[in-house]
């Protein structure tokens, strides 16, 4: 195709009243057309199909549907290109470049309501979203709004049933926190979250998923009756998807289309879809953090007060000077406020956010951390007891503030919002359009005061970290609380092409102590130090094990273990990140440059299956000699039979090298590179 006729199939419409949309280079190209009245969209690459016809609509409790005797009144096109800096990330300049074609849809008979369908066509994927204007249908005049209630989004995405798929299931007790799971697309029987990653027959690699998630329900996928992939939005207690007030704009319904598992990796288009920051978060800083929490996990402390309690004065005490010693920033301190004892899960309704408990003197640990430059990271824990907690607001958080503490973890446990107990099924979906209200307003009201946010048992990333870099990091996935029985060597090289492509993740990393689950452990040492490259913490990462494994005795003298340094060293934030290698379930390994200096840091993660690699260092910056530190797996080390088989080795490099590197049986390296 030529330069000019290019242009102009990307500007015109195509015959028969169908609309076509091409990416910036051209490659990607979406159509939508109304078939009798009925909206449809398909897509290809470089003239093959990646979606094919697929059909768009809604089905509505107090309206009739929307998704037939529908006509185009307008279109409007536009292009589009920008470079923006994100504040912490994987990536510090961000180009945000597409074509979009807006479709505005009336229906031509009954209460002729009218719609509009956005497109936007990336060089990495594409895009769309529903908007519904302010009109008459479904007006209440009493209380001057639009009110439409959706019953079902019918949003079709129809690619070859003989796809291979990587999912978690949905609507389950635990959220997200589940293995994912490898099946064909024909094989799936429940519904799936999201982000769906998928590797079509040919060799493709798509990811369906959502951006700008706000006041709606989570989308989820299941086969309907037509074997084609169509979203399931997570539902209220009442049956309903979401209800909506008009003016009222859909997340986006996301697809990167990819032709490797790791240049999946590589797309920003999530974030890209979500709003610049409305006000200056300038103040928002990405730090490191230990925690009284691990200890509480394994046993030696306890959430509950009495004689094992964690959180008292004098173990914050202790834990702060740990953090002198190892270099690290931060301190989580749970278990600290009144509601703990008993069968805390159940009784969330308990909980007090604004008074301690007896031995913890919050005053005189804020200000000993203070004059450590140890930053305190606050935690509430609602046990899912939204009701009791929103009571509490904003007066927690003030509280907070009024020590000075900055940081705030926020759990959620149970199976549901506001039920009666940890298993009820009664009650909301952390992810329904209650869930993702309940977290926004905590995102808004942390932000008023300068606080970021580490949130456990999430609504799922959809980029609005764009637009509220307070929300460092969440969990939202099956992290290292698991270990001990409830992971394999698999999940975590699932987990950057899966969970990853949502955003940060908090997965507790940093484990020294790999045998106290009877070792039923699923890592090497070195595995644990590759984590932070290879995982992406979004800026709040955990150093998670108890701060006694960092150190050990030499000469009689206590000192930090050589394999922490690494710790130390790796960045909270980066300019640039550079996927490698990598298959899902298999290894991947990714190379990082730290956004405050020149240095390179490489993460290495492998499955069950031991692998050499020579790795190629054209990503270097060019005249500049490096000094290479390896940390890495032993040649018998082994995740289960050996998980300290370790080494550390160093060497000089440049451009233009090739740096050999071994991963055992689930295990890892992880490499600095300092100018």
């Amino acid at each position: 195709m030529g330069i000019k006729s290019f242009f102009q199939s990307l500007f015109k419409p195509r015959d028969h009243g169908a609309q076509s949309l091409f990416s910036p280079n051209g490659r990607l190209e979406l159509f939508f057309n109304l078939d009798n009245g009925k909206p449809f969209y398909s897509v290809k690459k470089d003239g093959k199909d990646m979606v094919k016809k697929s059909f768009l609509g809604f089905d509505f409790t107090n309206l009739a549907p929307i998704k037939s005797g529908l006509k185009v009144i307008r279109t409007h096109r536009k292009s589009f290109d920008e470079t923006w800096t994100m504040l912490v990330g994987e990536q510090e300049k961000v180009r945000n470049n597409y074509n979009e074609l807006a479709i505005y849809l009336s229906e031509s008979e009954g209460l002729r309501r009218i719609m509009t369908l956005r497109f936007r066509v990336f060089d990495d994927g594409f895009a769309f979203r529903y908007e519904f204007p302010m009109q008459d249908a479904g007006v209440d005049e009493k209380k001057h709004s639009c009110e439409w209630i959706i019953s079902d989004e019918l949003t079709e995405f129809n690619i070859d049933i003989n796809s291979e798929t990587w999912s978690i299931p949905a609507y389950q007790p635990d959220r997200y926190e589940y293995l994912y799971e490898k099946k064909p697309i024909f094989e799936l029987e429940k519904f799936r979250h999201t982000p769906f990653t998928i590797k079509t027959p040919t060799g493709h690699y798509l990811a369906i998923h959502e951006a700008a998630l706000y006041d709606y329900g989570s989308m989820t996928l299941g086969l309907n009756e037509n074997k084609k992939l169509q979203s399931d939005i997570t539902p209220l207690s009442d049956g309903s998807r979401a209800h909506i007030k008009l003016p009222f704009n859909t997340p986006w319904r996301t697809v990167l289309v990819a032709h490797s598992a790791t240049e999946l990796l590589k797309s920003r288009m999530m974030y890209n879809l979500n709003d610049k920051p409305h006000k200056d978060f300038n103040w928002v800083k990405p730090i490191k953090f230990l925690g009284i929490w691990w200890a509480m996990f394994v046993g030696e402390f306890s959430w509950a007060t009495g004689d094992r309690h964690g959180a008292t004065t004098e173990h914050a005490l202790e834990y702060i000077d740990y953090c002198v010693r190892l270099g690290i920033s931060g301190l989580l301190i749970e278990g600290w406020n009144k509601g703990w004892d008993g069968t805390w899960i159940d009784n969330g309704d308990l909980f007090d956010f604004t008074t301690p408990t007896d031995d913890f003197d919050i005053k005189k640990i804020t200000d000993y951390a203070r004059s450590q430059n140890v930053e305190i990271i606050g935690h509430h824990e609602t046990a899912g007891a939204v009701k009791n907690y929103e009571k509490q607001l904003p007066k927690a958080l003030d509280y907070y503030k009024e020590f000075g503490i900055d940081y705030i973890k926020l759990g959620y446990v149970g199976s549901r919002m506001n039920a009666r107990s940890y298993h009820d099924t009664h009650g909301e979906f952390h992810h329904s359009q209650f869930g993702v209200r309940h977290y926004q307003k905590i995102v808004e009201l942390a932000a008023e005061r300068k606080i970021c946010l580490d949130i456990h048992e999430p609504i799922k990333g959809t980029g609005i970290e764009r637009t509220f870099p307070n929300l460092l990091t969440r969990e939202g996935a099956r992290g290292q609380e698991y270990e001990g029985g409830g992971i394999t060597p698999e999940h975590f090289v699932t987990l950057p092409f899966t969970r990853g492509l949502a955003g940060g993740f908090d997965m507790t990393p940093g484990l020294f102590d790999l045998t106290n689950f009877m070792r039923l452990t699923t890592s090497t040492l070195a595995r644990q130090l590759a984590f932070y490259v290879c995982i992406w913490h979004g800026g709040l990462p955990m150093i998670a094990d108890r701060p006694e494994q960092y150190l050990e005795y030499q000469d009689g003298f206590q000192v930090i273990k050589p394999a922490f340094k690494f710790l130390q060293d790796v960045p909270v934030n980066f300019s640039r990140t550079i996927p490698l290698l990598g298959e899902i379930g298999e290894f991947f390994v990714t190379a990082r440059q730290d956004r405050d200096s020149k240095n390179w840091f490489i993460g290495g993660l492998t499955d069950q299956q031991p692998r050499k690699f020579s790795l190629f260092l054209d990503f270097l910056d060019s005249d500049t000699e490096y000094e290479a530190t390896v940390y890495g797996d032993e040649e018998f080390a082994h995740y289960r039979d050996n998980p300290y088989g370790f080494k550390i080795s160093s060497q000089k490099v440049k451009k233009g090298d090739y740096l050999p590197i071994f991963m055992a049986s689930g295990g890892g390296v992880a490499i600095s590179l300092k100018v």
